[in-house]
């Protein structure tokens, strides 16, 4: 009798006796299709783990005749078993043969230094025996753990094996005689991260790699010290590249990008001795934890957030001829660090007729950290003079000022400067400001600020065209763990918004305040809430966001009635009274200050590590910023508690928008990671709604999604105007192009569906039906040239058919099918005014695409029509590097590999995940950016060395062949194919394997800080 299965998860392939057994279970079954990405591994587990019973069930001696026979079956290629025997190792005659560790090489283990396994020191001393490279990864060493494996690390020395230690200066736990010995004794290279507030690396892993590909690693709790290796309850994994290729594979990826991190710094004794000491030192509690005053001698280099910003304002400036910009970042993700290493790439490279600079700020505290970042970026210790509290410059070229200074002094100052920077730049609504900025001019304006919308309603960013060259979104920060992680909770508070007044894009202030003022009911849930998510109330440092003077009052009042001692502060509290309650607040002397602006600077406080909002806030823009008032880092403070107090919105208020601010998801994203708890939130952050919020936000996400359907597009077009442009529509309507597009609409649907014209033909809108894929367009000279062919055809003026910027137009809206010219193409377009006016005015709004400065091919290919950073579709790719003719068109193309014989380039075509769907740990770290210059790839699997493709890529030089890398995040975006980010021309550094092979390649210009995954 077949059984019925238990209820519970599978991943388990259909077959007919499982079919069978489904048939007889009464609950409900799932079954989904095996993604193609992850077919051959899936299939192969099964089939493998068939072939163990099977084997199994025969006696040993027919063993053998069966796997040859089973092998004949799969084709001649594989090597079939023809011996019960196992290779173990091929060493030099003249040394005896290595030990081998006491786990096989292709098995994994569990070590838990148990009394009758081997111990993980005696293990790591046997792997190191066979190693041809030895990685270590670990958050701090002990010199008694160097001792334990000090036979096995000369021996690696004496044998030439190449030893790379990763480690960090977290809570000065590692000894610094342990790392002068293993770089001095044993040869290792060895890379340290400074850091005294947090760790990011938490990790403890070794890899031995060989050259036979019998690779292992260790994965556990063991840092490099005694206890950790011989008799501590320490946990281990061991890995093998035989039965956890991915795994090994994902390790070697990732050690190899943290090799190459600017943050991980070597470490020579000679060198960086006296830099370790202190830097241990201090966090082991025993200094003071500053910055020595000297100038370091370490070269400032920009995290891939600060490129993203440096690369703005070099697009603001080359492409848009925009010299008055603004940036907005958090407080201590380093603006200041962006504009030093902007002046820097301003001044000329001989670094002496350097551009004169003004500086201001309205703190001495700020001008000085200031000064001191622009002589480190210019390895320059005699840069720039302060003028503040007494101070005055002398040579008048490099300033960093106080606007106080700036205020009293401004008749007698020098009034036109090359660079003018103001920090702070929310302050330059006041009067001292105003009046500064009235009489300064500049050749290049840099305004930085974390807080771009006043206390008073003033936006600072209308003063630069109300746009910013770039804001730093708060996932990045999080992300690189330049913000404290927050835990937010979405609470019910049972209160009912729907007859709320609505207005201005706002609840009544005033309705609202009534309705929270005295509402006892709430302040029960609130204090349920901070008792059973705050592990200690009365110690907690919080700040809560009130929507009103009478709520904030009544909030106080009612906290302290409850014991949590409070406090009021307002726009209108004396300066002296406000101090005393920060300081209050910092002591411990008061738990909470309860406030209804969030841009009162006395409000900044890094020690708050509980926010409560109080109130309903519409612009995701300030909700955030309310709670990144508790997201600065402060000693002891381990991360940020948020306490959301979520009511019954009407319709009109979009709860999701926040959500999407705070982590960056699409909405169609954001509703899968609501529905699976948000599992992909950087760092240790988390956000946990409760049944209700679910529902609200779930809601808010689809009115949110109904308010970009065709119907609500026409009702924005119709109330702007049929007649306007569609760039002029995305400003009016403050829309986007990703909210115009779909795979089936286009913005010429969507004017003839509000003027009630009919729909277009059946050819017509097939090539409207491409337009959503050009949206991402993003260099200058594609949306020039897109637009005069356009533009030429609609004139009816001649088109050349035969230049290639023409053609990748041609060839992208018409992929299939033989055509007779690229003339007689152009004239069949001609017919389809709508879609060439369409293209006109989607290229006119592209140009709000432009995020880099677009450069030409590196090497032989330069003059071809392609830009590096650039975004592309596979048809245009292939049209440009000539894949492409009038009989071979691009909608013949498949793989994710082209030979390009007219250009004598091979394009691989990328996908990072292969499947947009799941995460896929079996084939995610196949394809994956290394570092900036460096990319590992795979070929397909029938490719060899012997191939005339494989000996391609491996003799690959600027001299025979070129290589060309373009890659995107997953084949499909929201709106359907995905474009590709050109990376460009790229050196063959490195590879191993056959059948695929695995290639190192160096990109010949750094690939952007995205790497090419938006």
């Amino acid at each position: 009798m077949t059984t019925p299965l238990p209820d519970g998860l599978y991943e388990s392939v259909v077959t007919p006796r499982l079919q069978a057994r489904l048939s007889q279970t009464t609950s409900t079954a799932d079954i989904q299709q095996i993604p193609r990405a992850q077919l051959p591994a899936v299939i192969g587990r099964h089939v493998g783990t068939a072939v163990e019973r099977f084997l199994e069930s025969l006696p040993e001696e027919e063993h053998l005749a069966a796997v040859e026979q089973l092998v004949a079956m799969l084709g001649p290629d594989l090597d079939a078993a023809a011996t019960t025997q196992l290779l173990h190792s091929v060493w030099p005659a003249d040394s005896p043969f290595p030990r081998r560790p006491t786990t096989p090489l292709a098995d994994g283990a569990l070590f838990t230094n148990a009394r009758d396994e081997p111990t993980l020191g005696s293990e790591l001393a046997l792997e190191m025996e066979s190693a041809d490279s030895v990685d270590l990864l670990c958050a701090f060493i002990k010199f008694p753990g160097i001792r334990v494996l000090e036979p096995q690390l000369r021996g690696l020395r004496e044998r030439g094996v190449p030893l790379r230690v990763i480690t960090t200066t977290y809570m000065g736990a590692t000894d610094h005689k342990a790392l002068d010995i293993l770089v001095n004794e044993f040869g290792a290279e060895l890379k340290v991260r400074y850091e005294l507030a947090s760790t990011r690396l938490h990790a403890k892993a070794w890899l031995f790699r060989r050259n036979s590909g019998f690779n292992t690693a260790y994965v556990g709790s063991s840092n490099l010290s005694r206890s950790a290796l011989v008799d501590g309850l320490e946990w281990n994994v061991r890995l093998s590249s035989v039965a956890h290729r991915s795994q090994i594979l994902k390790f070697t990826k990732v050690f190899d990008s943290y090799w190459d991190q600017a943050e991980f710094e070597p470490y020579h004794p000679d060198v960086d001795g006296d830099r370790i000491h202190k830097a241990l030192t201090d966090a082991r509690g025993g200094g003071s934890g500053r910055s020595v005053i000297a100038l370091s001698g370490l070269e400032v280099r920009p995290y891939p957030y600060q490129q993203l910003m440096l690369n703005a304002l070099d697009t603001e400036r080359t492409v848009f001829d925009r010299h008055r910009n603004l940036l907005v970042a958090a407080t201590g993700t380093g603006k200041t660090v962006v504009a030093a290493l902007d002046y820097v790439r301003l001044c000329p490279a001989n670094q002496i007729d350097r551009p004169t600079l003004l500086f201001i700020a309205h703190r001495k505290e700020i001008l000085a950290q200031s000064l001191r970042t622009y002589r480190e970026a210019l390895g320059d210790g005699n840069f720039g003079e302060l003028f503040v509290d007494g101070e005055r410059p002398t040579r008048w070229k490099h300033v960093f000022a106080s606007i106080q200074s700036l205020s009293a002094s401004l008749d007698e100052l020098p009034l036109e400067w090359d660079v003018v920077v103001i920090d702070e730049f929310h302050h330059a609504h006041a009067a001292g400001y105003r009046r500064v900025s009235a009489e300064l001019t500049a050749g290049e304006f840099l305004g930085l600020t974390a807080t771009p919308e006043r206390h008073d309603g003033f936006d600072v960013r209308s003063l630069f065209d109300s746009r910013a060259a770039y804001e730093l979104r708060l996932w990045d920060a999080l992300e690189q763990d330049l913000l404290c992680p927050f835990h937010y909770y979405g609470i019910a508070d049972n209160t009912d918004l729907r007859g709320i007044t609505w207005q201005k894009g706002n609840y009544d202030q005033a309705q609202l305040s009534e309705l929270y003022t005295g509402n006892h009911a709430r302040v029960h849930l609130i204090m349920k809430a901070l008792q059973n998510k705050i592990v200690d109330p009365g110690t907690m440092k919080a700040l809560g966001f009130c929507v009103s003077v009478e709520h904030a009052e009544f909030m106080t009042a009612q906290f302290t009635k409850h014991g949590v001692r409070s406090a009021v502060v307002i726009g209108t509290t004396p300066r002296e009274d406000r101090r005393r309650h920060v300081d209050a607040l910092k002591a411990g002397d008061i738990q909470c200050i309860f406030t209804v602006d969030v841009f009162n600077e006395g409000i900044d406080i890094p020690a708050v590590d509980v926010v409560l909002m109080l109130r309903p806030t519409a612009s995701p823009t300030i909700y955030v910023q309310q709670l990144g008032r508790g997201l600065r880092r402060s000693p002891g403070k381990a991360l940020l508690t948020v306490l959301d107090f979520v009511g019954h919105h009407r319709a009109d208020f979009d709860f999701s928008a926040r959500f999407t601010a705070m982590t960056g998801h699409t909405r169609r994203r954001l509703e899968q990671e609501v529905a699976s708890e948000f599992p992909s939130l950087p760092g240790a952050s988390r956000i946990v709604l409760d049944d209700v919020t679910k529902k609200e936000v779930l809601d808010a996400i689809k009115r949110a999604t109904a308010a970009t359907d065709i119907r609500a597009l026409c009702r924005d077009a119709a109330a702007i105007g049929i007649e306007a442009r569609l760039k002029e529509f995305l400003h009016e309507s403050r829309r986007t192009l990703d909210e115009v597009y779909r795979k089936d609409r286009s913005w010429t649907n969507i004017v003839l569906r509000t003027s009630e014209q009919e729909a277009p033909p059946r050819e017509e809108q097939t090539l409207l039906n491409k337009m959503h894929r050009l949206r991402t367009v993003d260099d200058p000279e594609r949306i020039a040239a897109y637009t005069r062919v356009a533009e030429g055809l609609l004139r009816g003026t001649p088109v050349n058919g035969d230049d290639p910027w023409t053609r990748m137009l041609v060839d992208f809206l018409m992929p299939k099918g033989k055509l007779e010219s690229y003339d007689d193409a152009l004239r069949h377009l001609s017919t389809f005014p709508r879609a060439l006016n369409e293209i006109v005015q989607l290229m006119e709004a592209a140009l709000d695409n432009i995020a880099a400065v677009p450069e030409p091919l590196i090497g032989s290919l330069s003059g071809l029509p392609l830009r590096t950073h650039a975004r592309y579709q596979r048809e245009e790719l292939l049209s440009a590097l000539g894949w492409t003719s009038n009989v071979r068109r691009p909608g013949q193309h498949r793989e994710g590999v082209a030979w390009c014989e007219a250009s004598n380039a091979d394009l691989l075509l990328i996908n990072l995940h292969k499947s947009a769907k799941d995460f896929s740990p079996t084939t995610m770290y196949r394809d994956i950016p290394v570092s900036p210059e460096l990319f590992d790839w795979e070929s397909q699997s029938t490719t060899s060395q012997a191939s005339p493709t494989g000996k391609r890529y491996l003799n690959q030089n600027p001299a025979s062949t070129d290589v060309v890398l373009a890659v995107r995040n997953a084949p499909e975006d929201e709106l359907g194919t995905a474009a590709f980010t050109l990376l460009g021309t790229a050196d063959l550094v490195s590879h191993h394997g056959d059948r695929p092979i695995q290639i190192r390649w160096k990109l010949r210009r750094s690939m952007p800080p995205h790497g090419g995954s938006d």
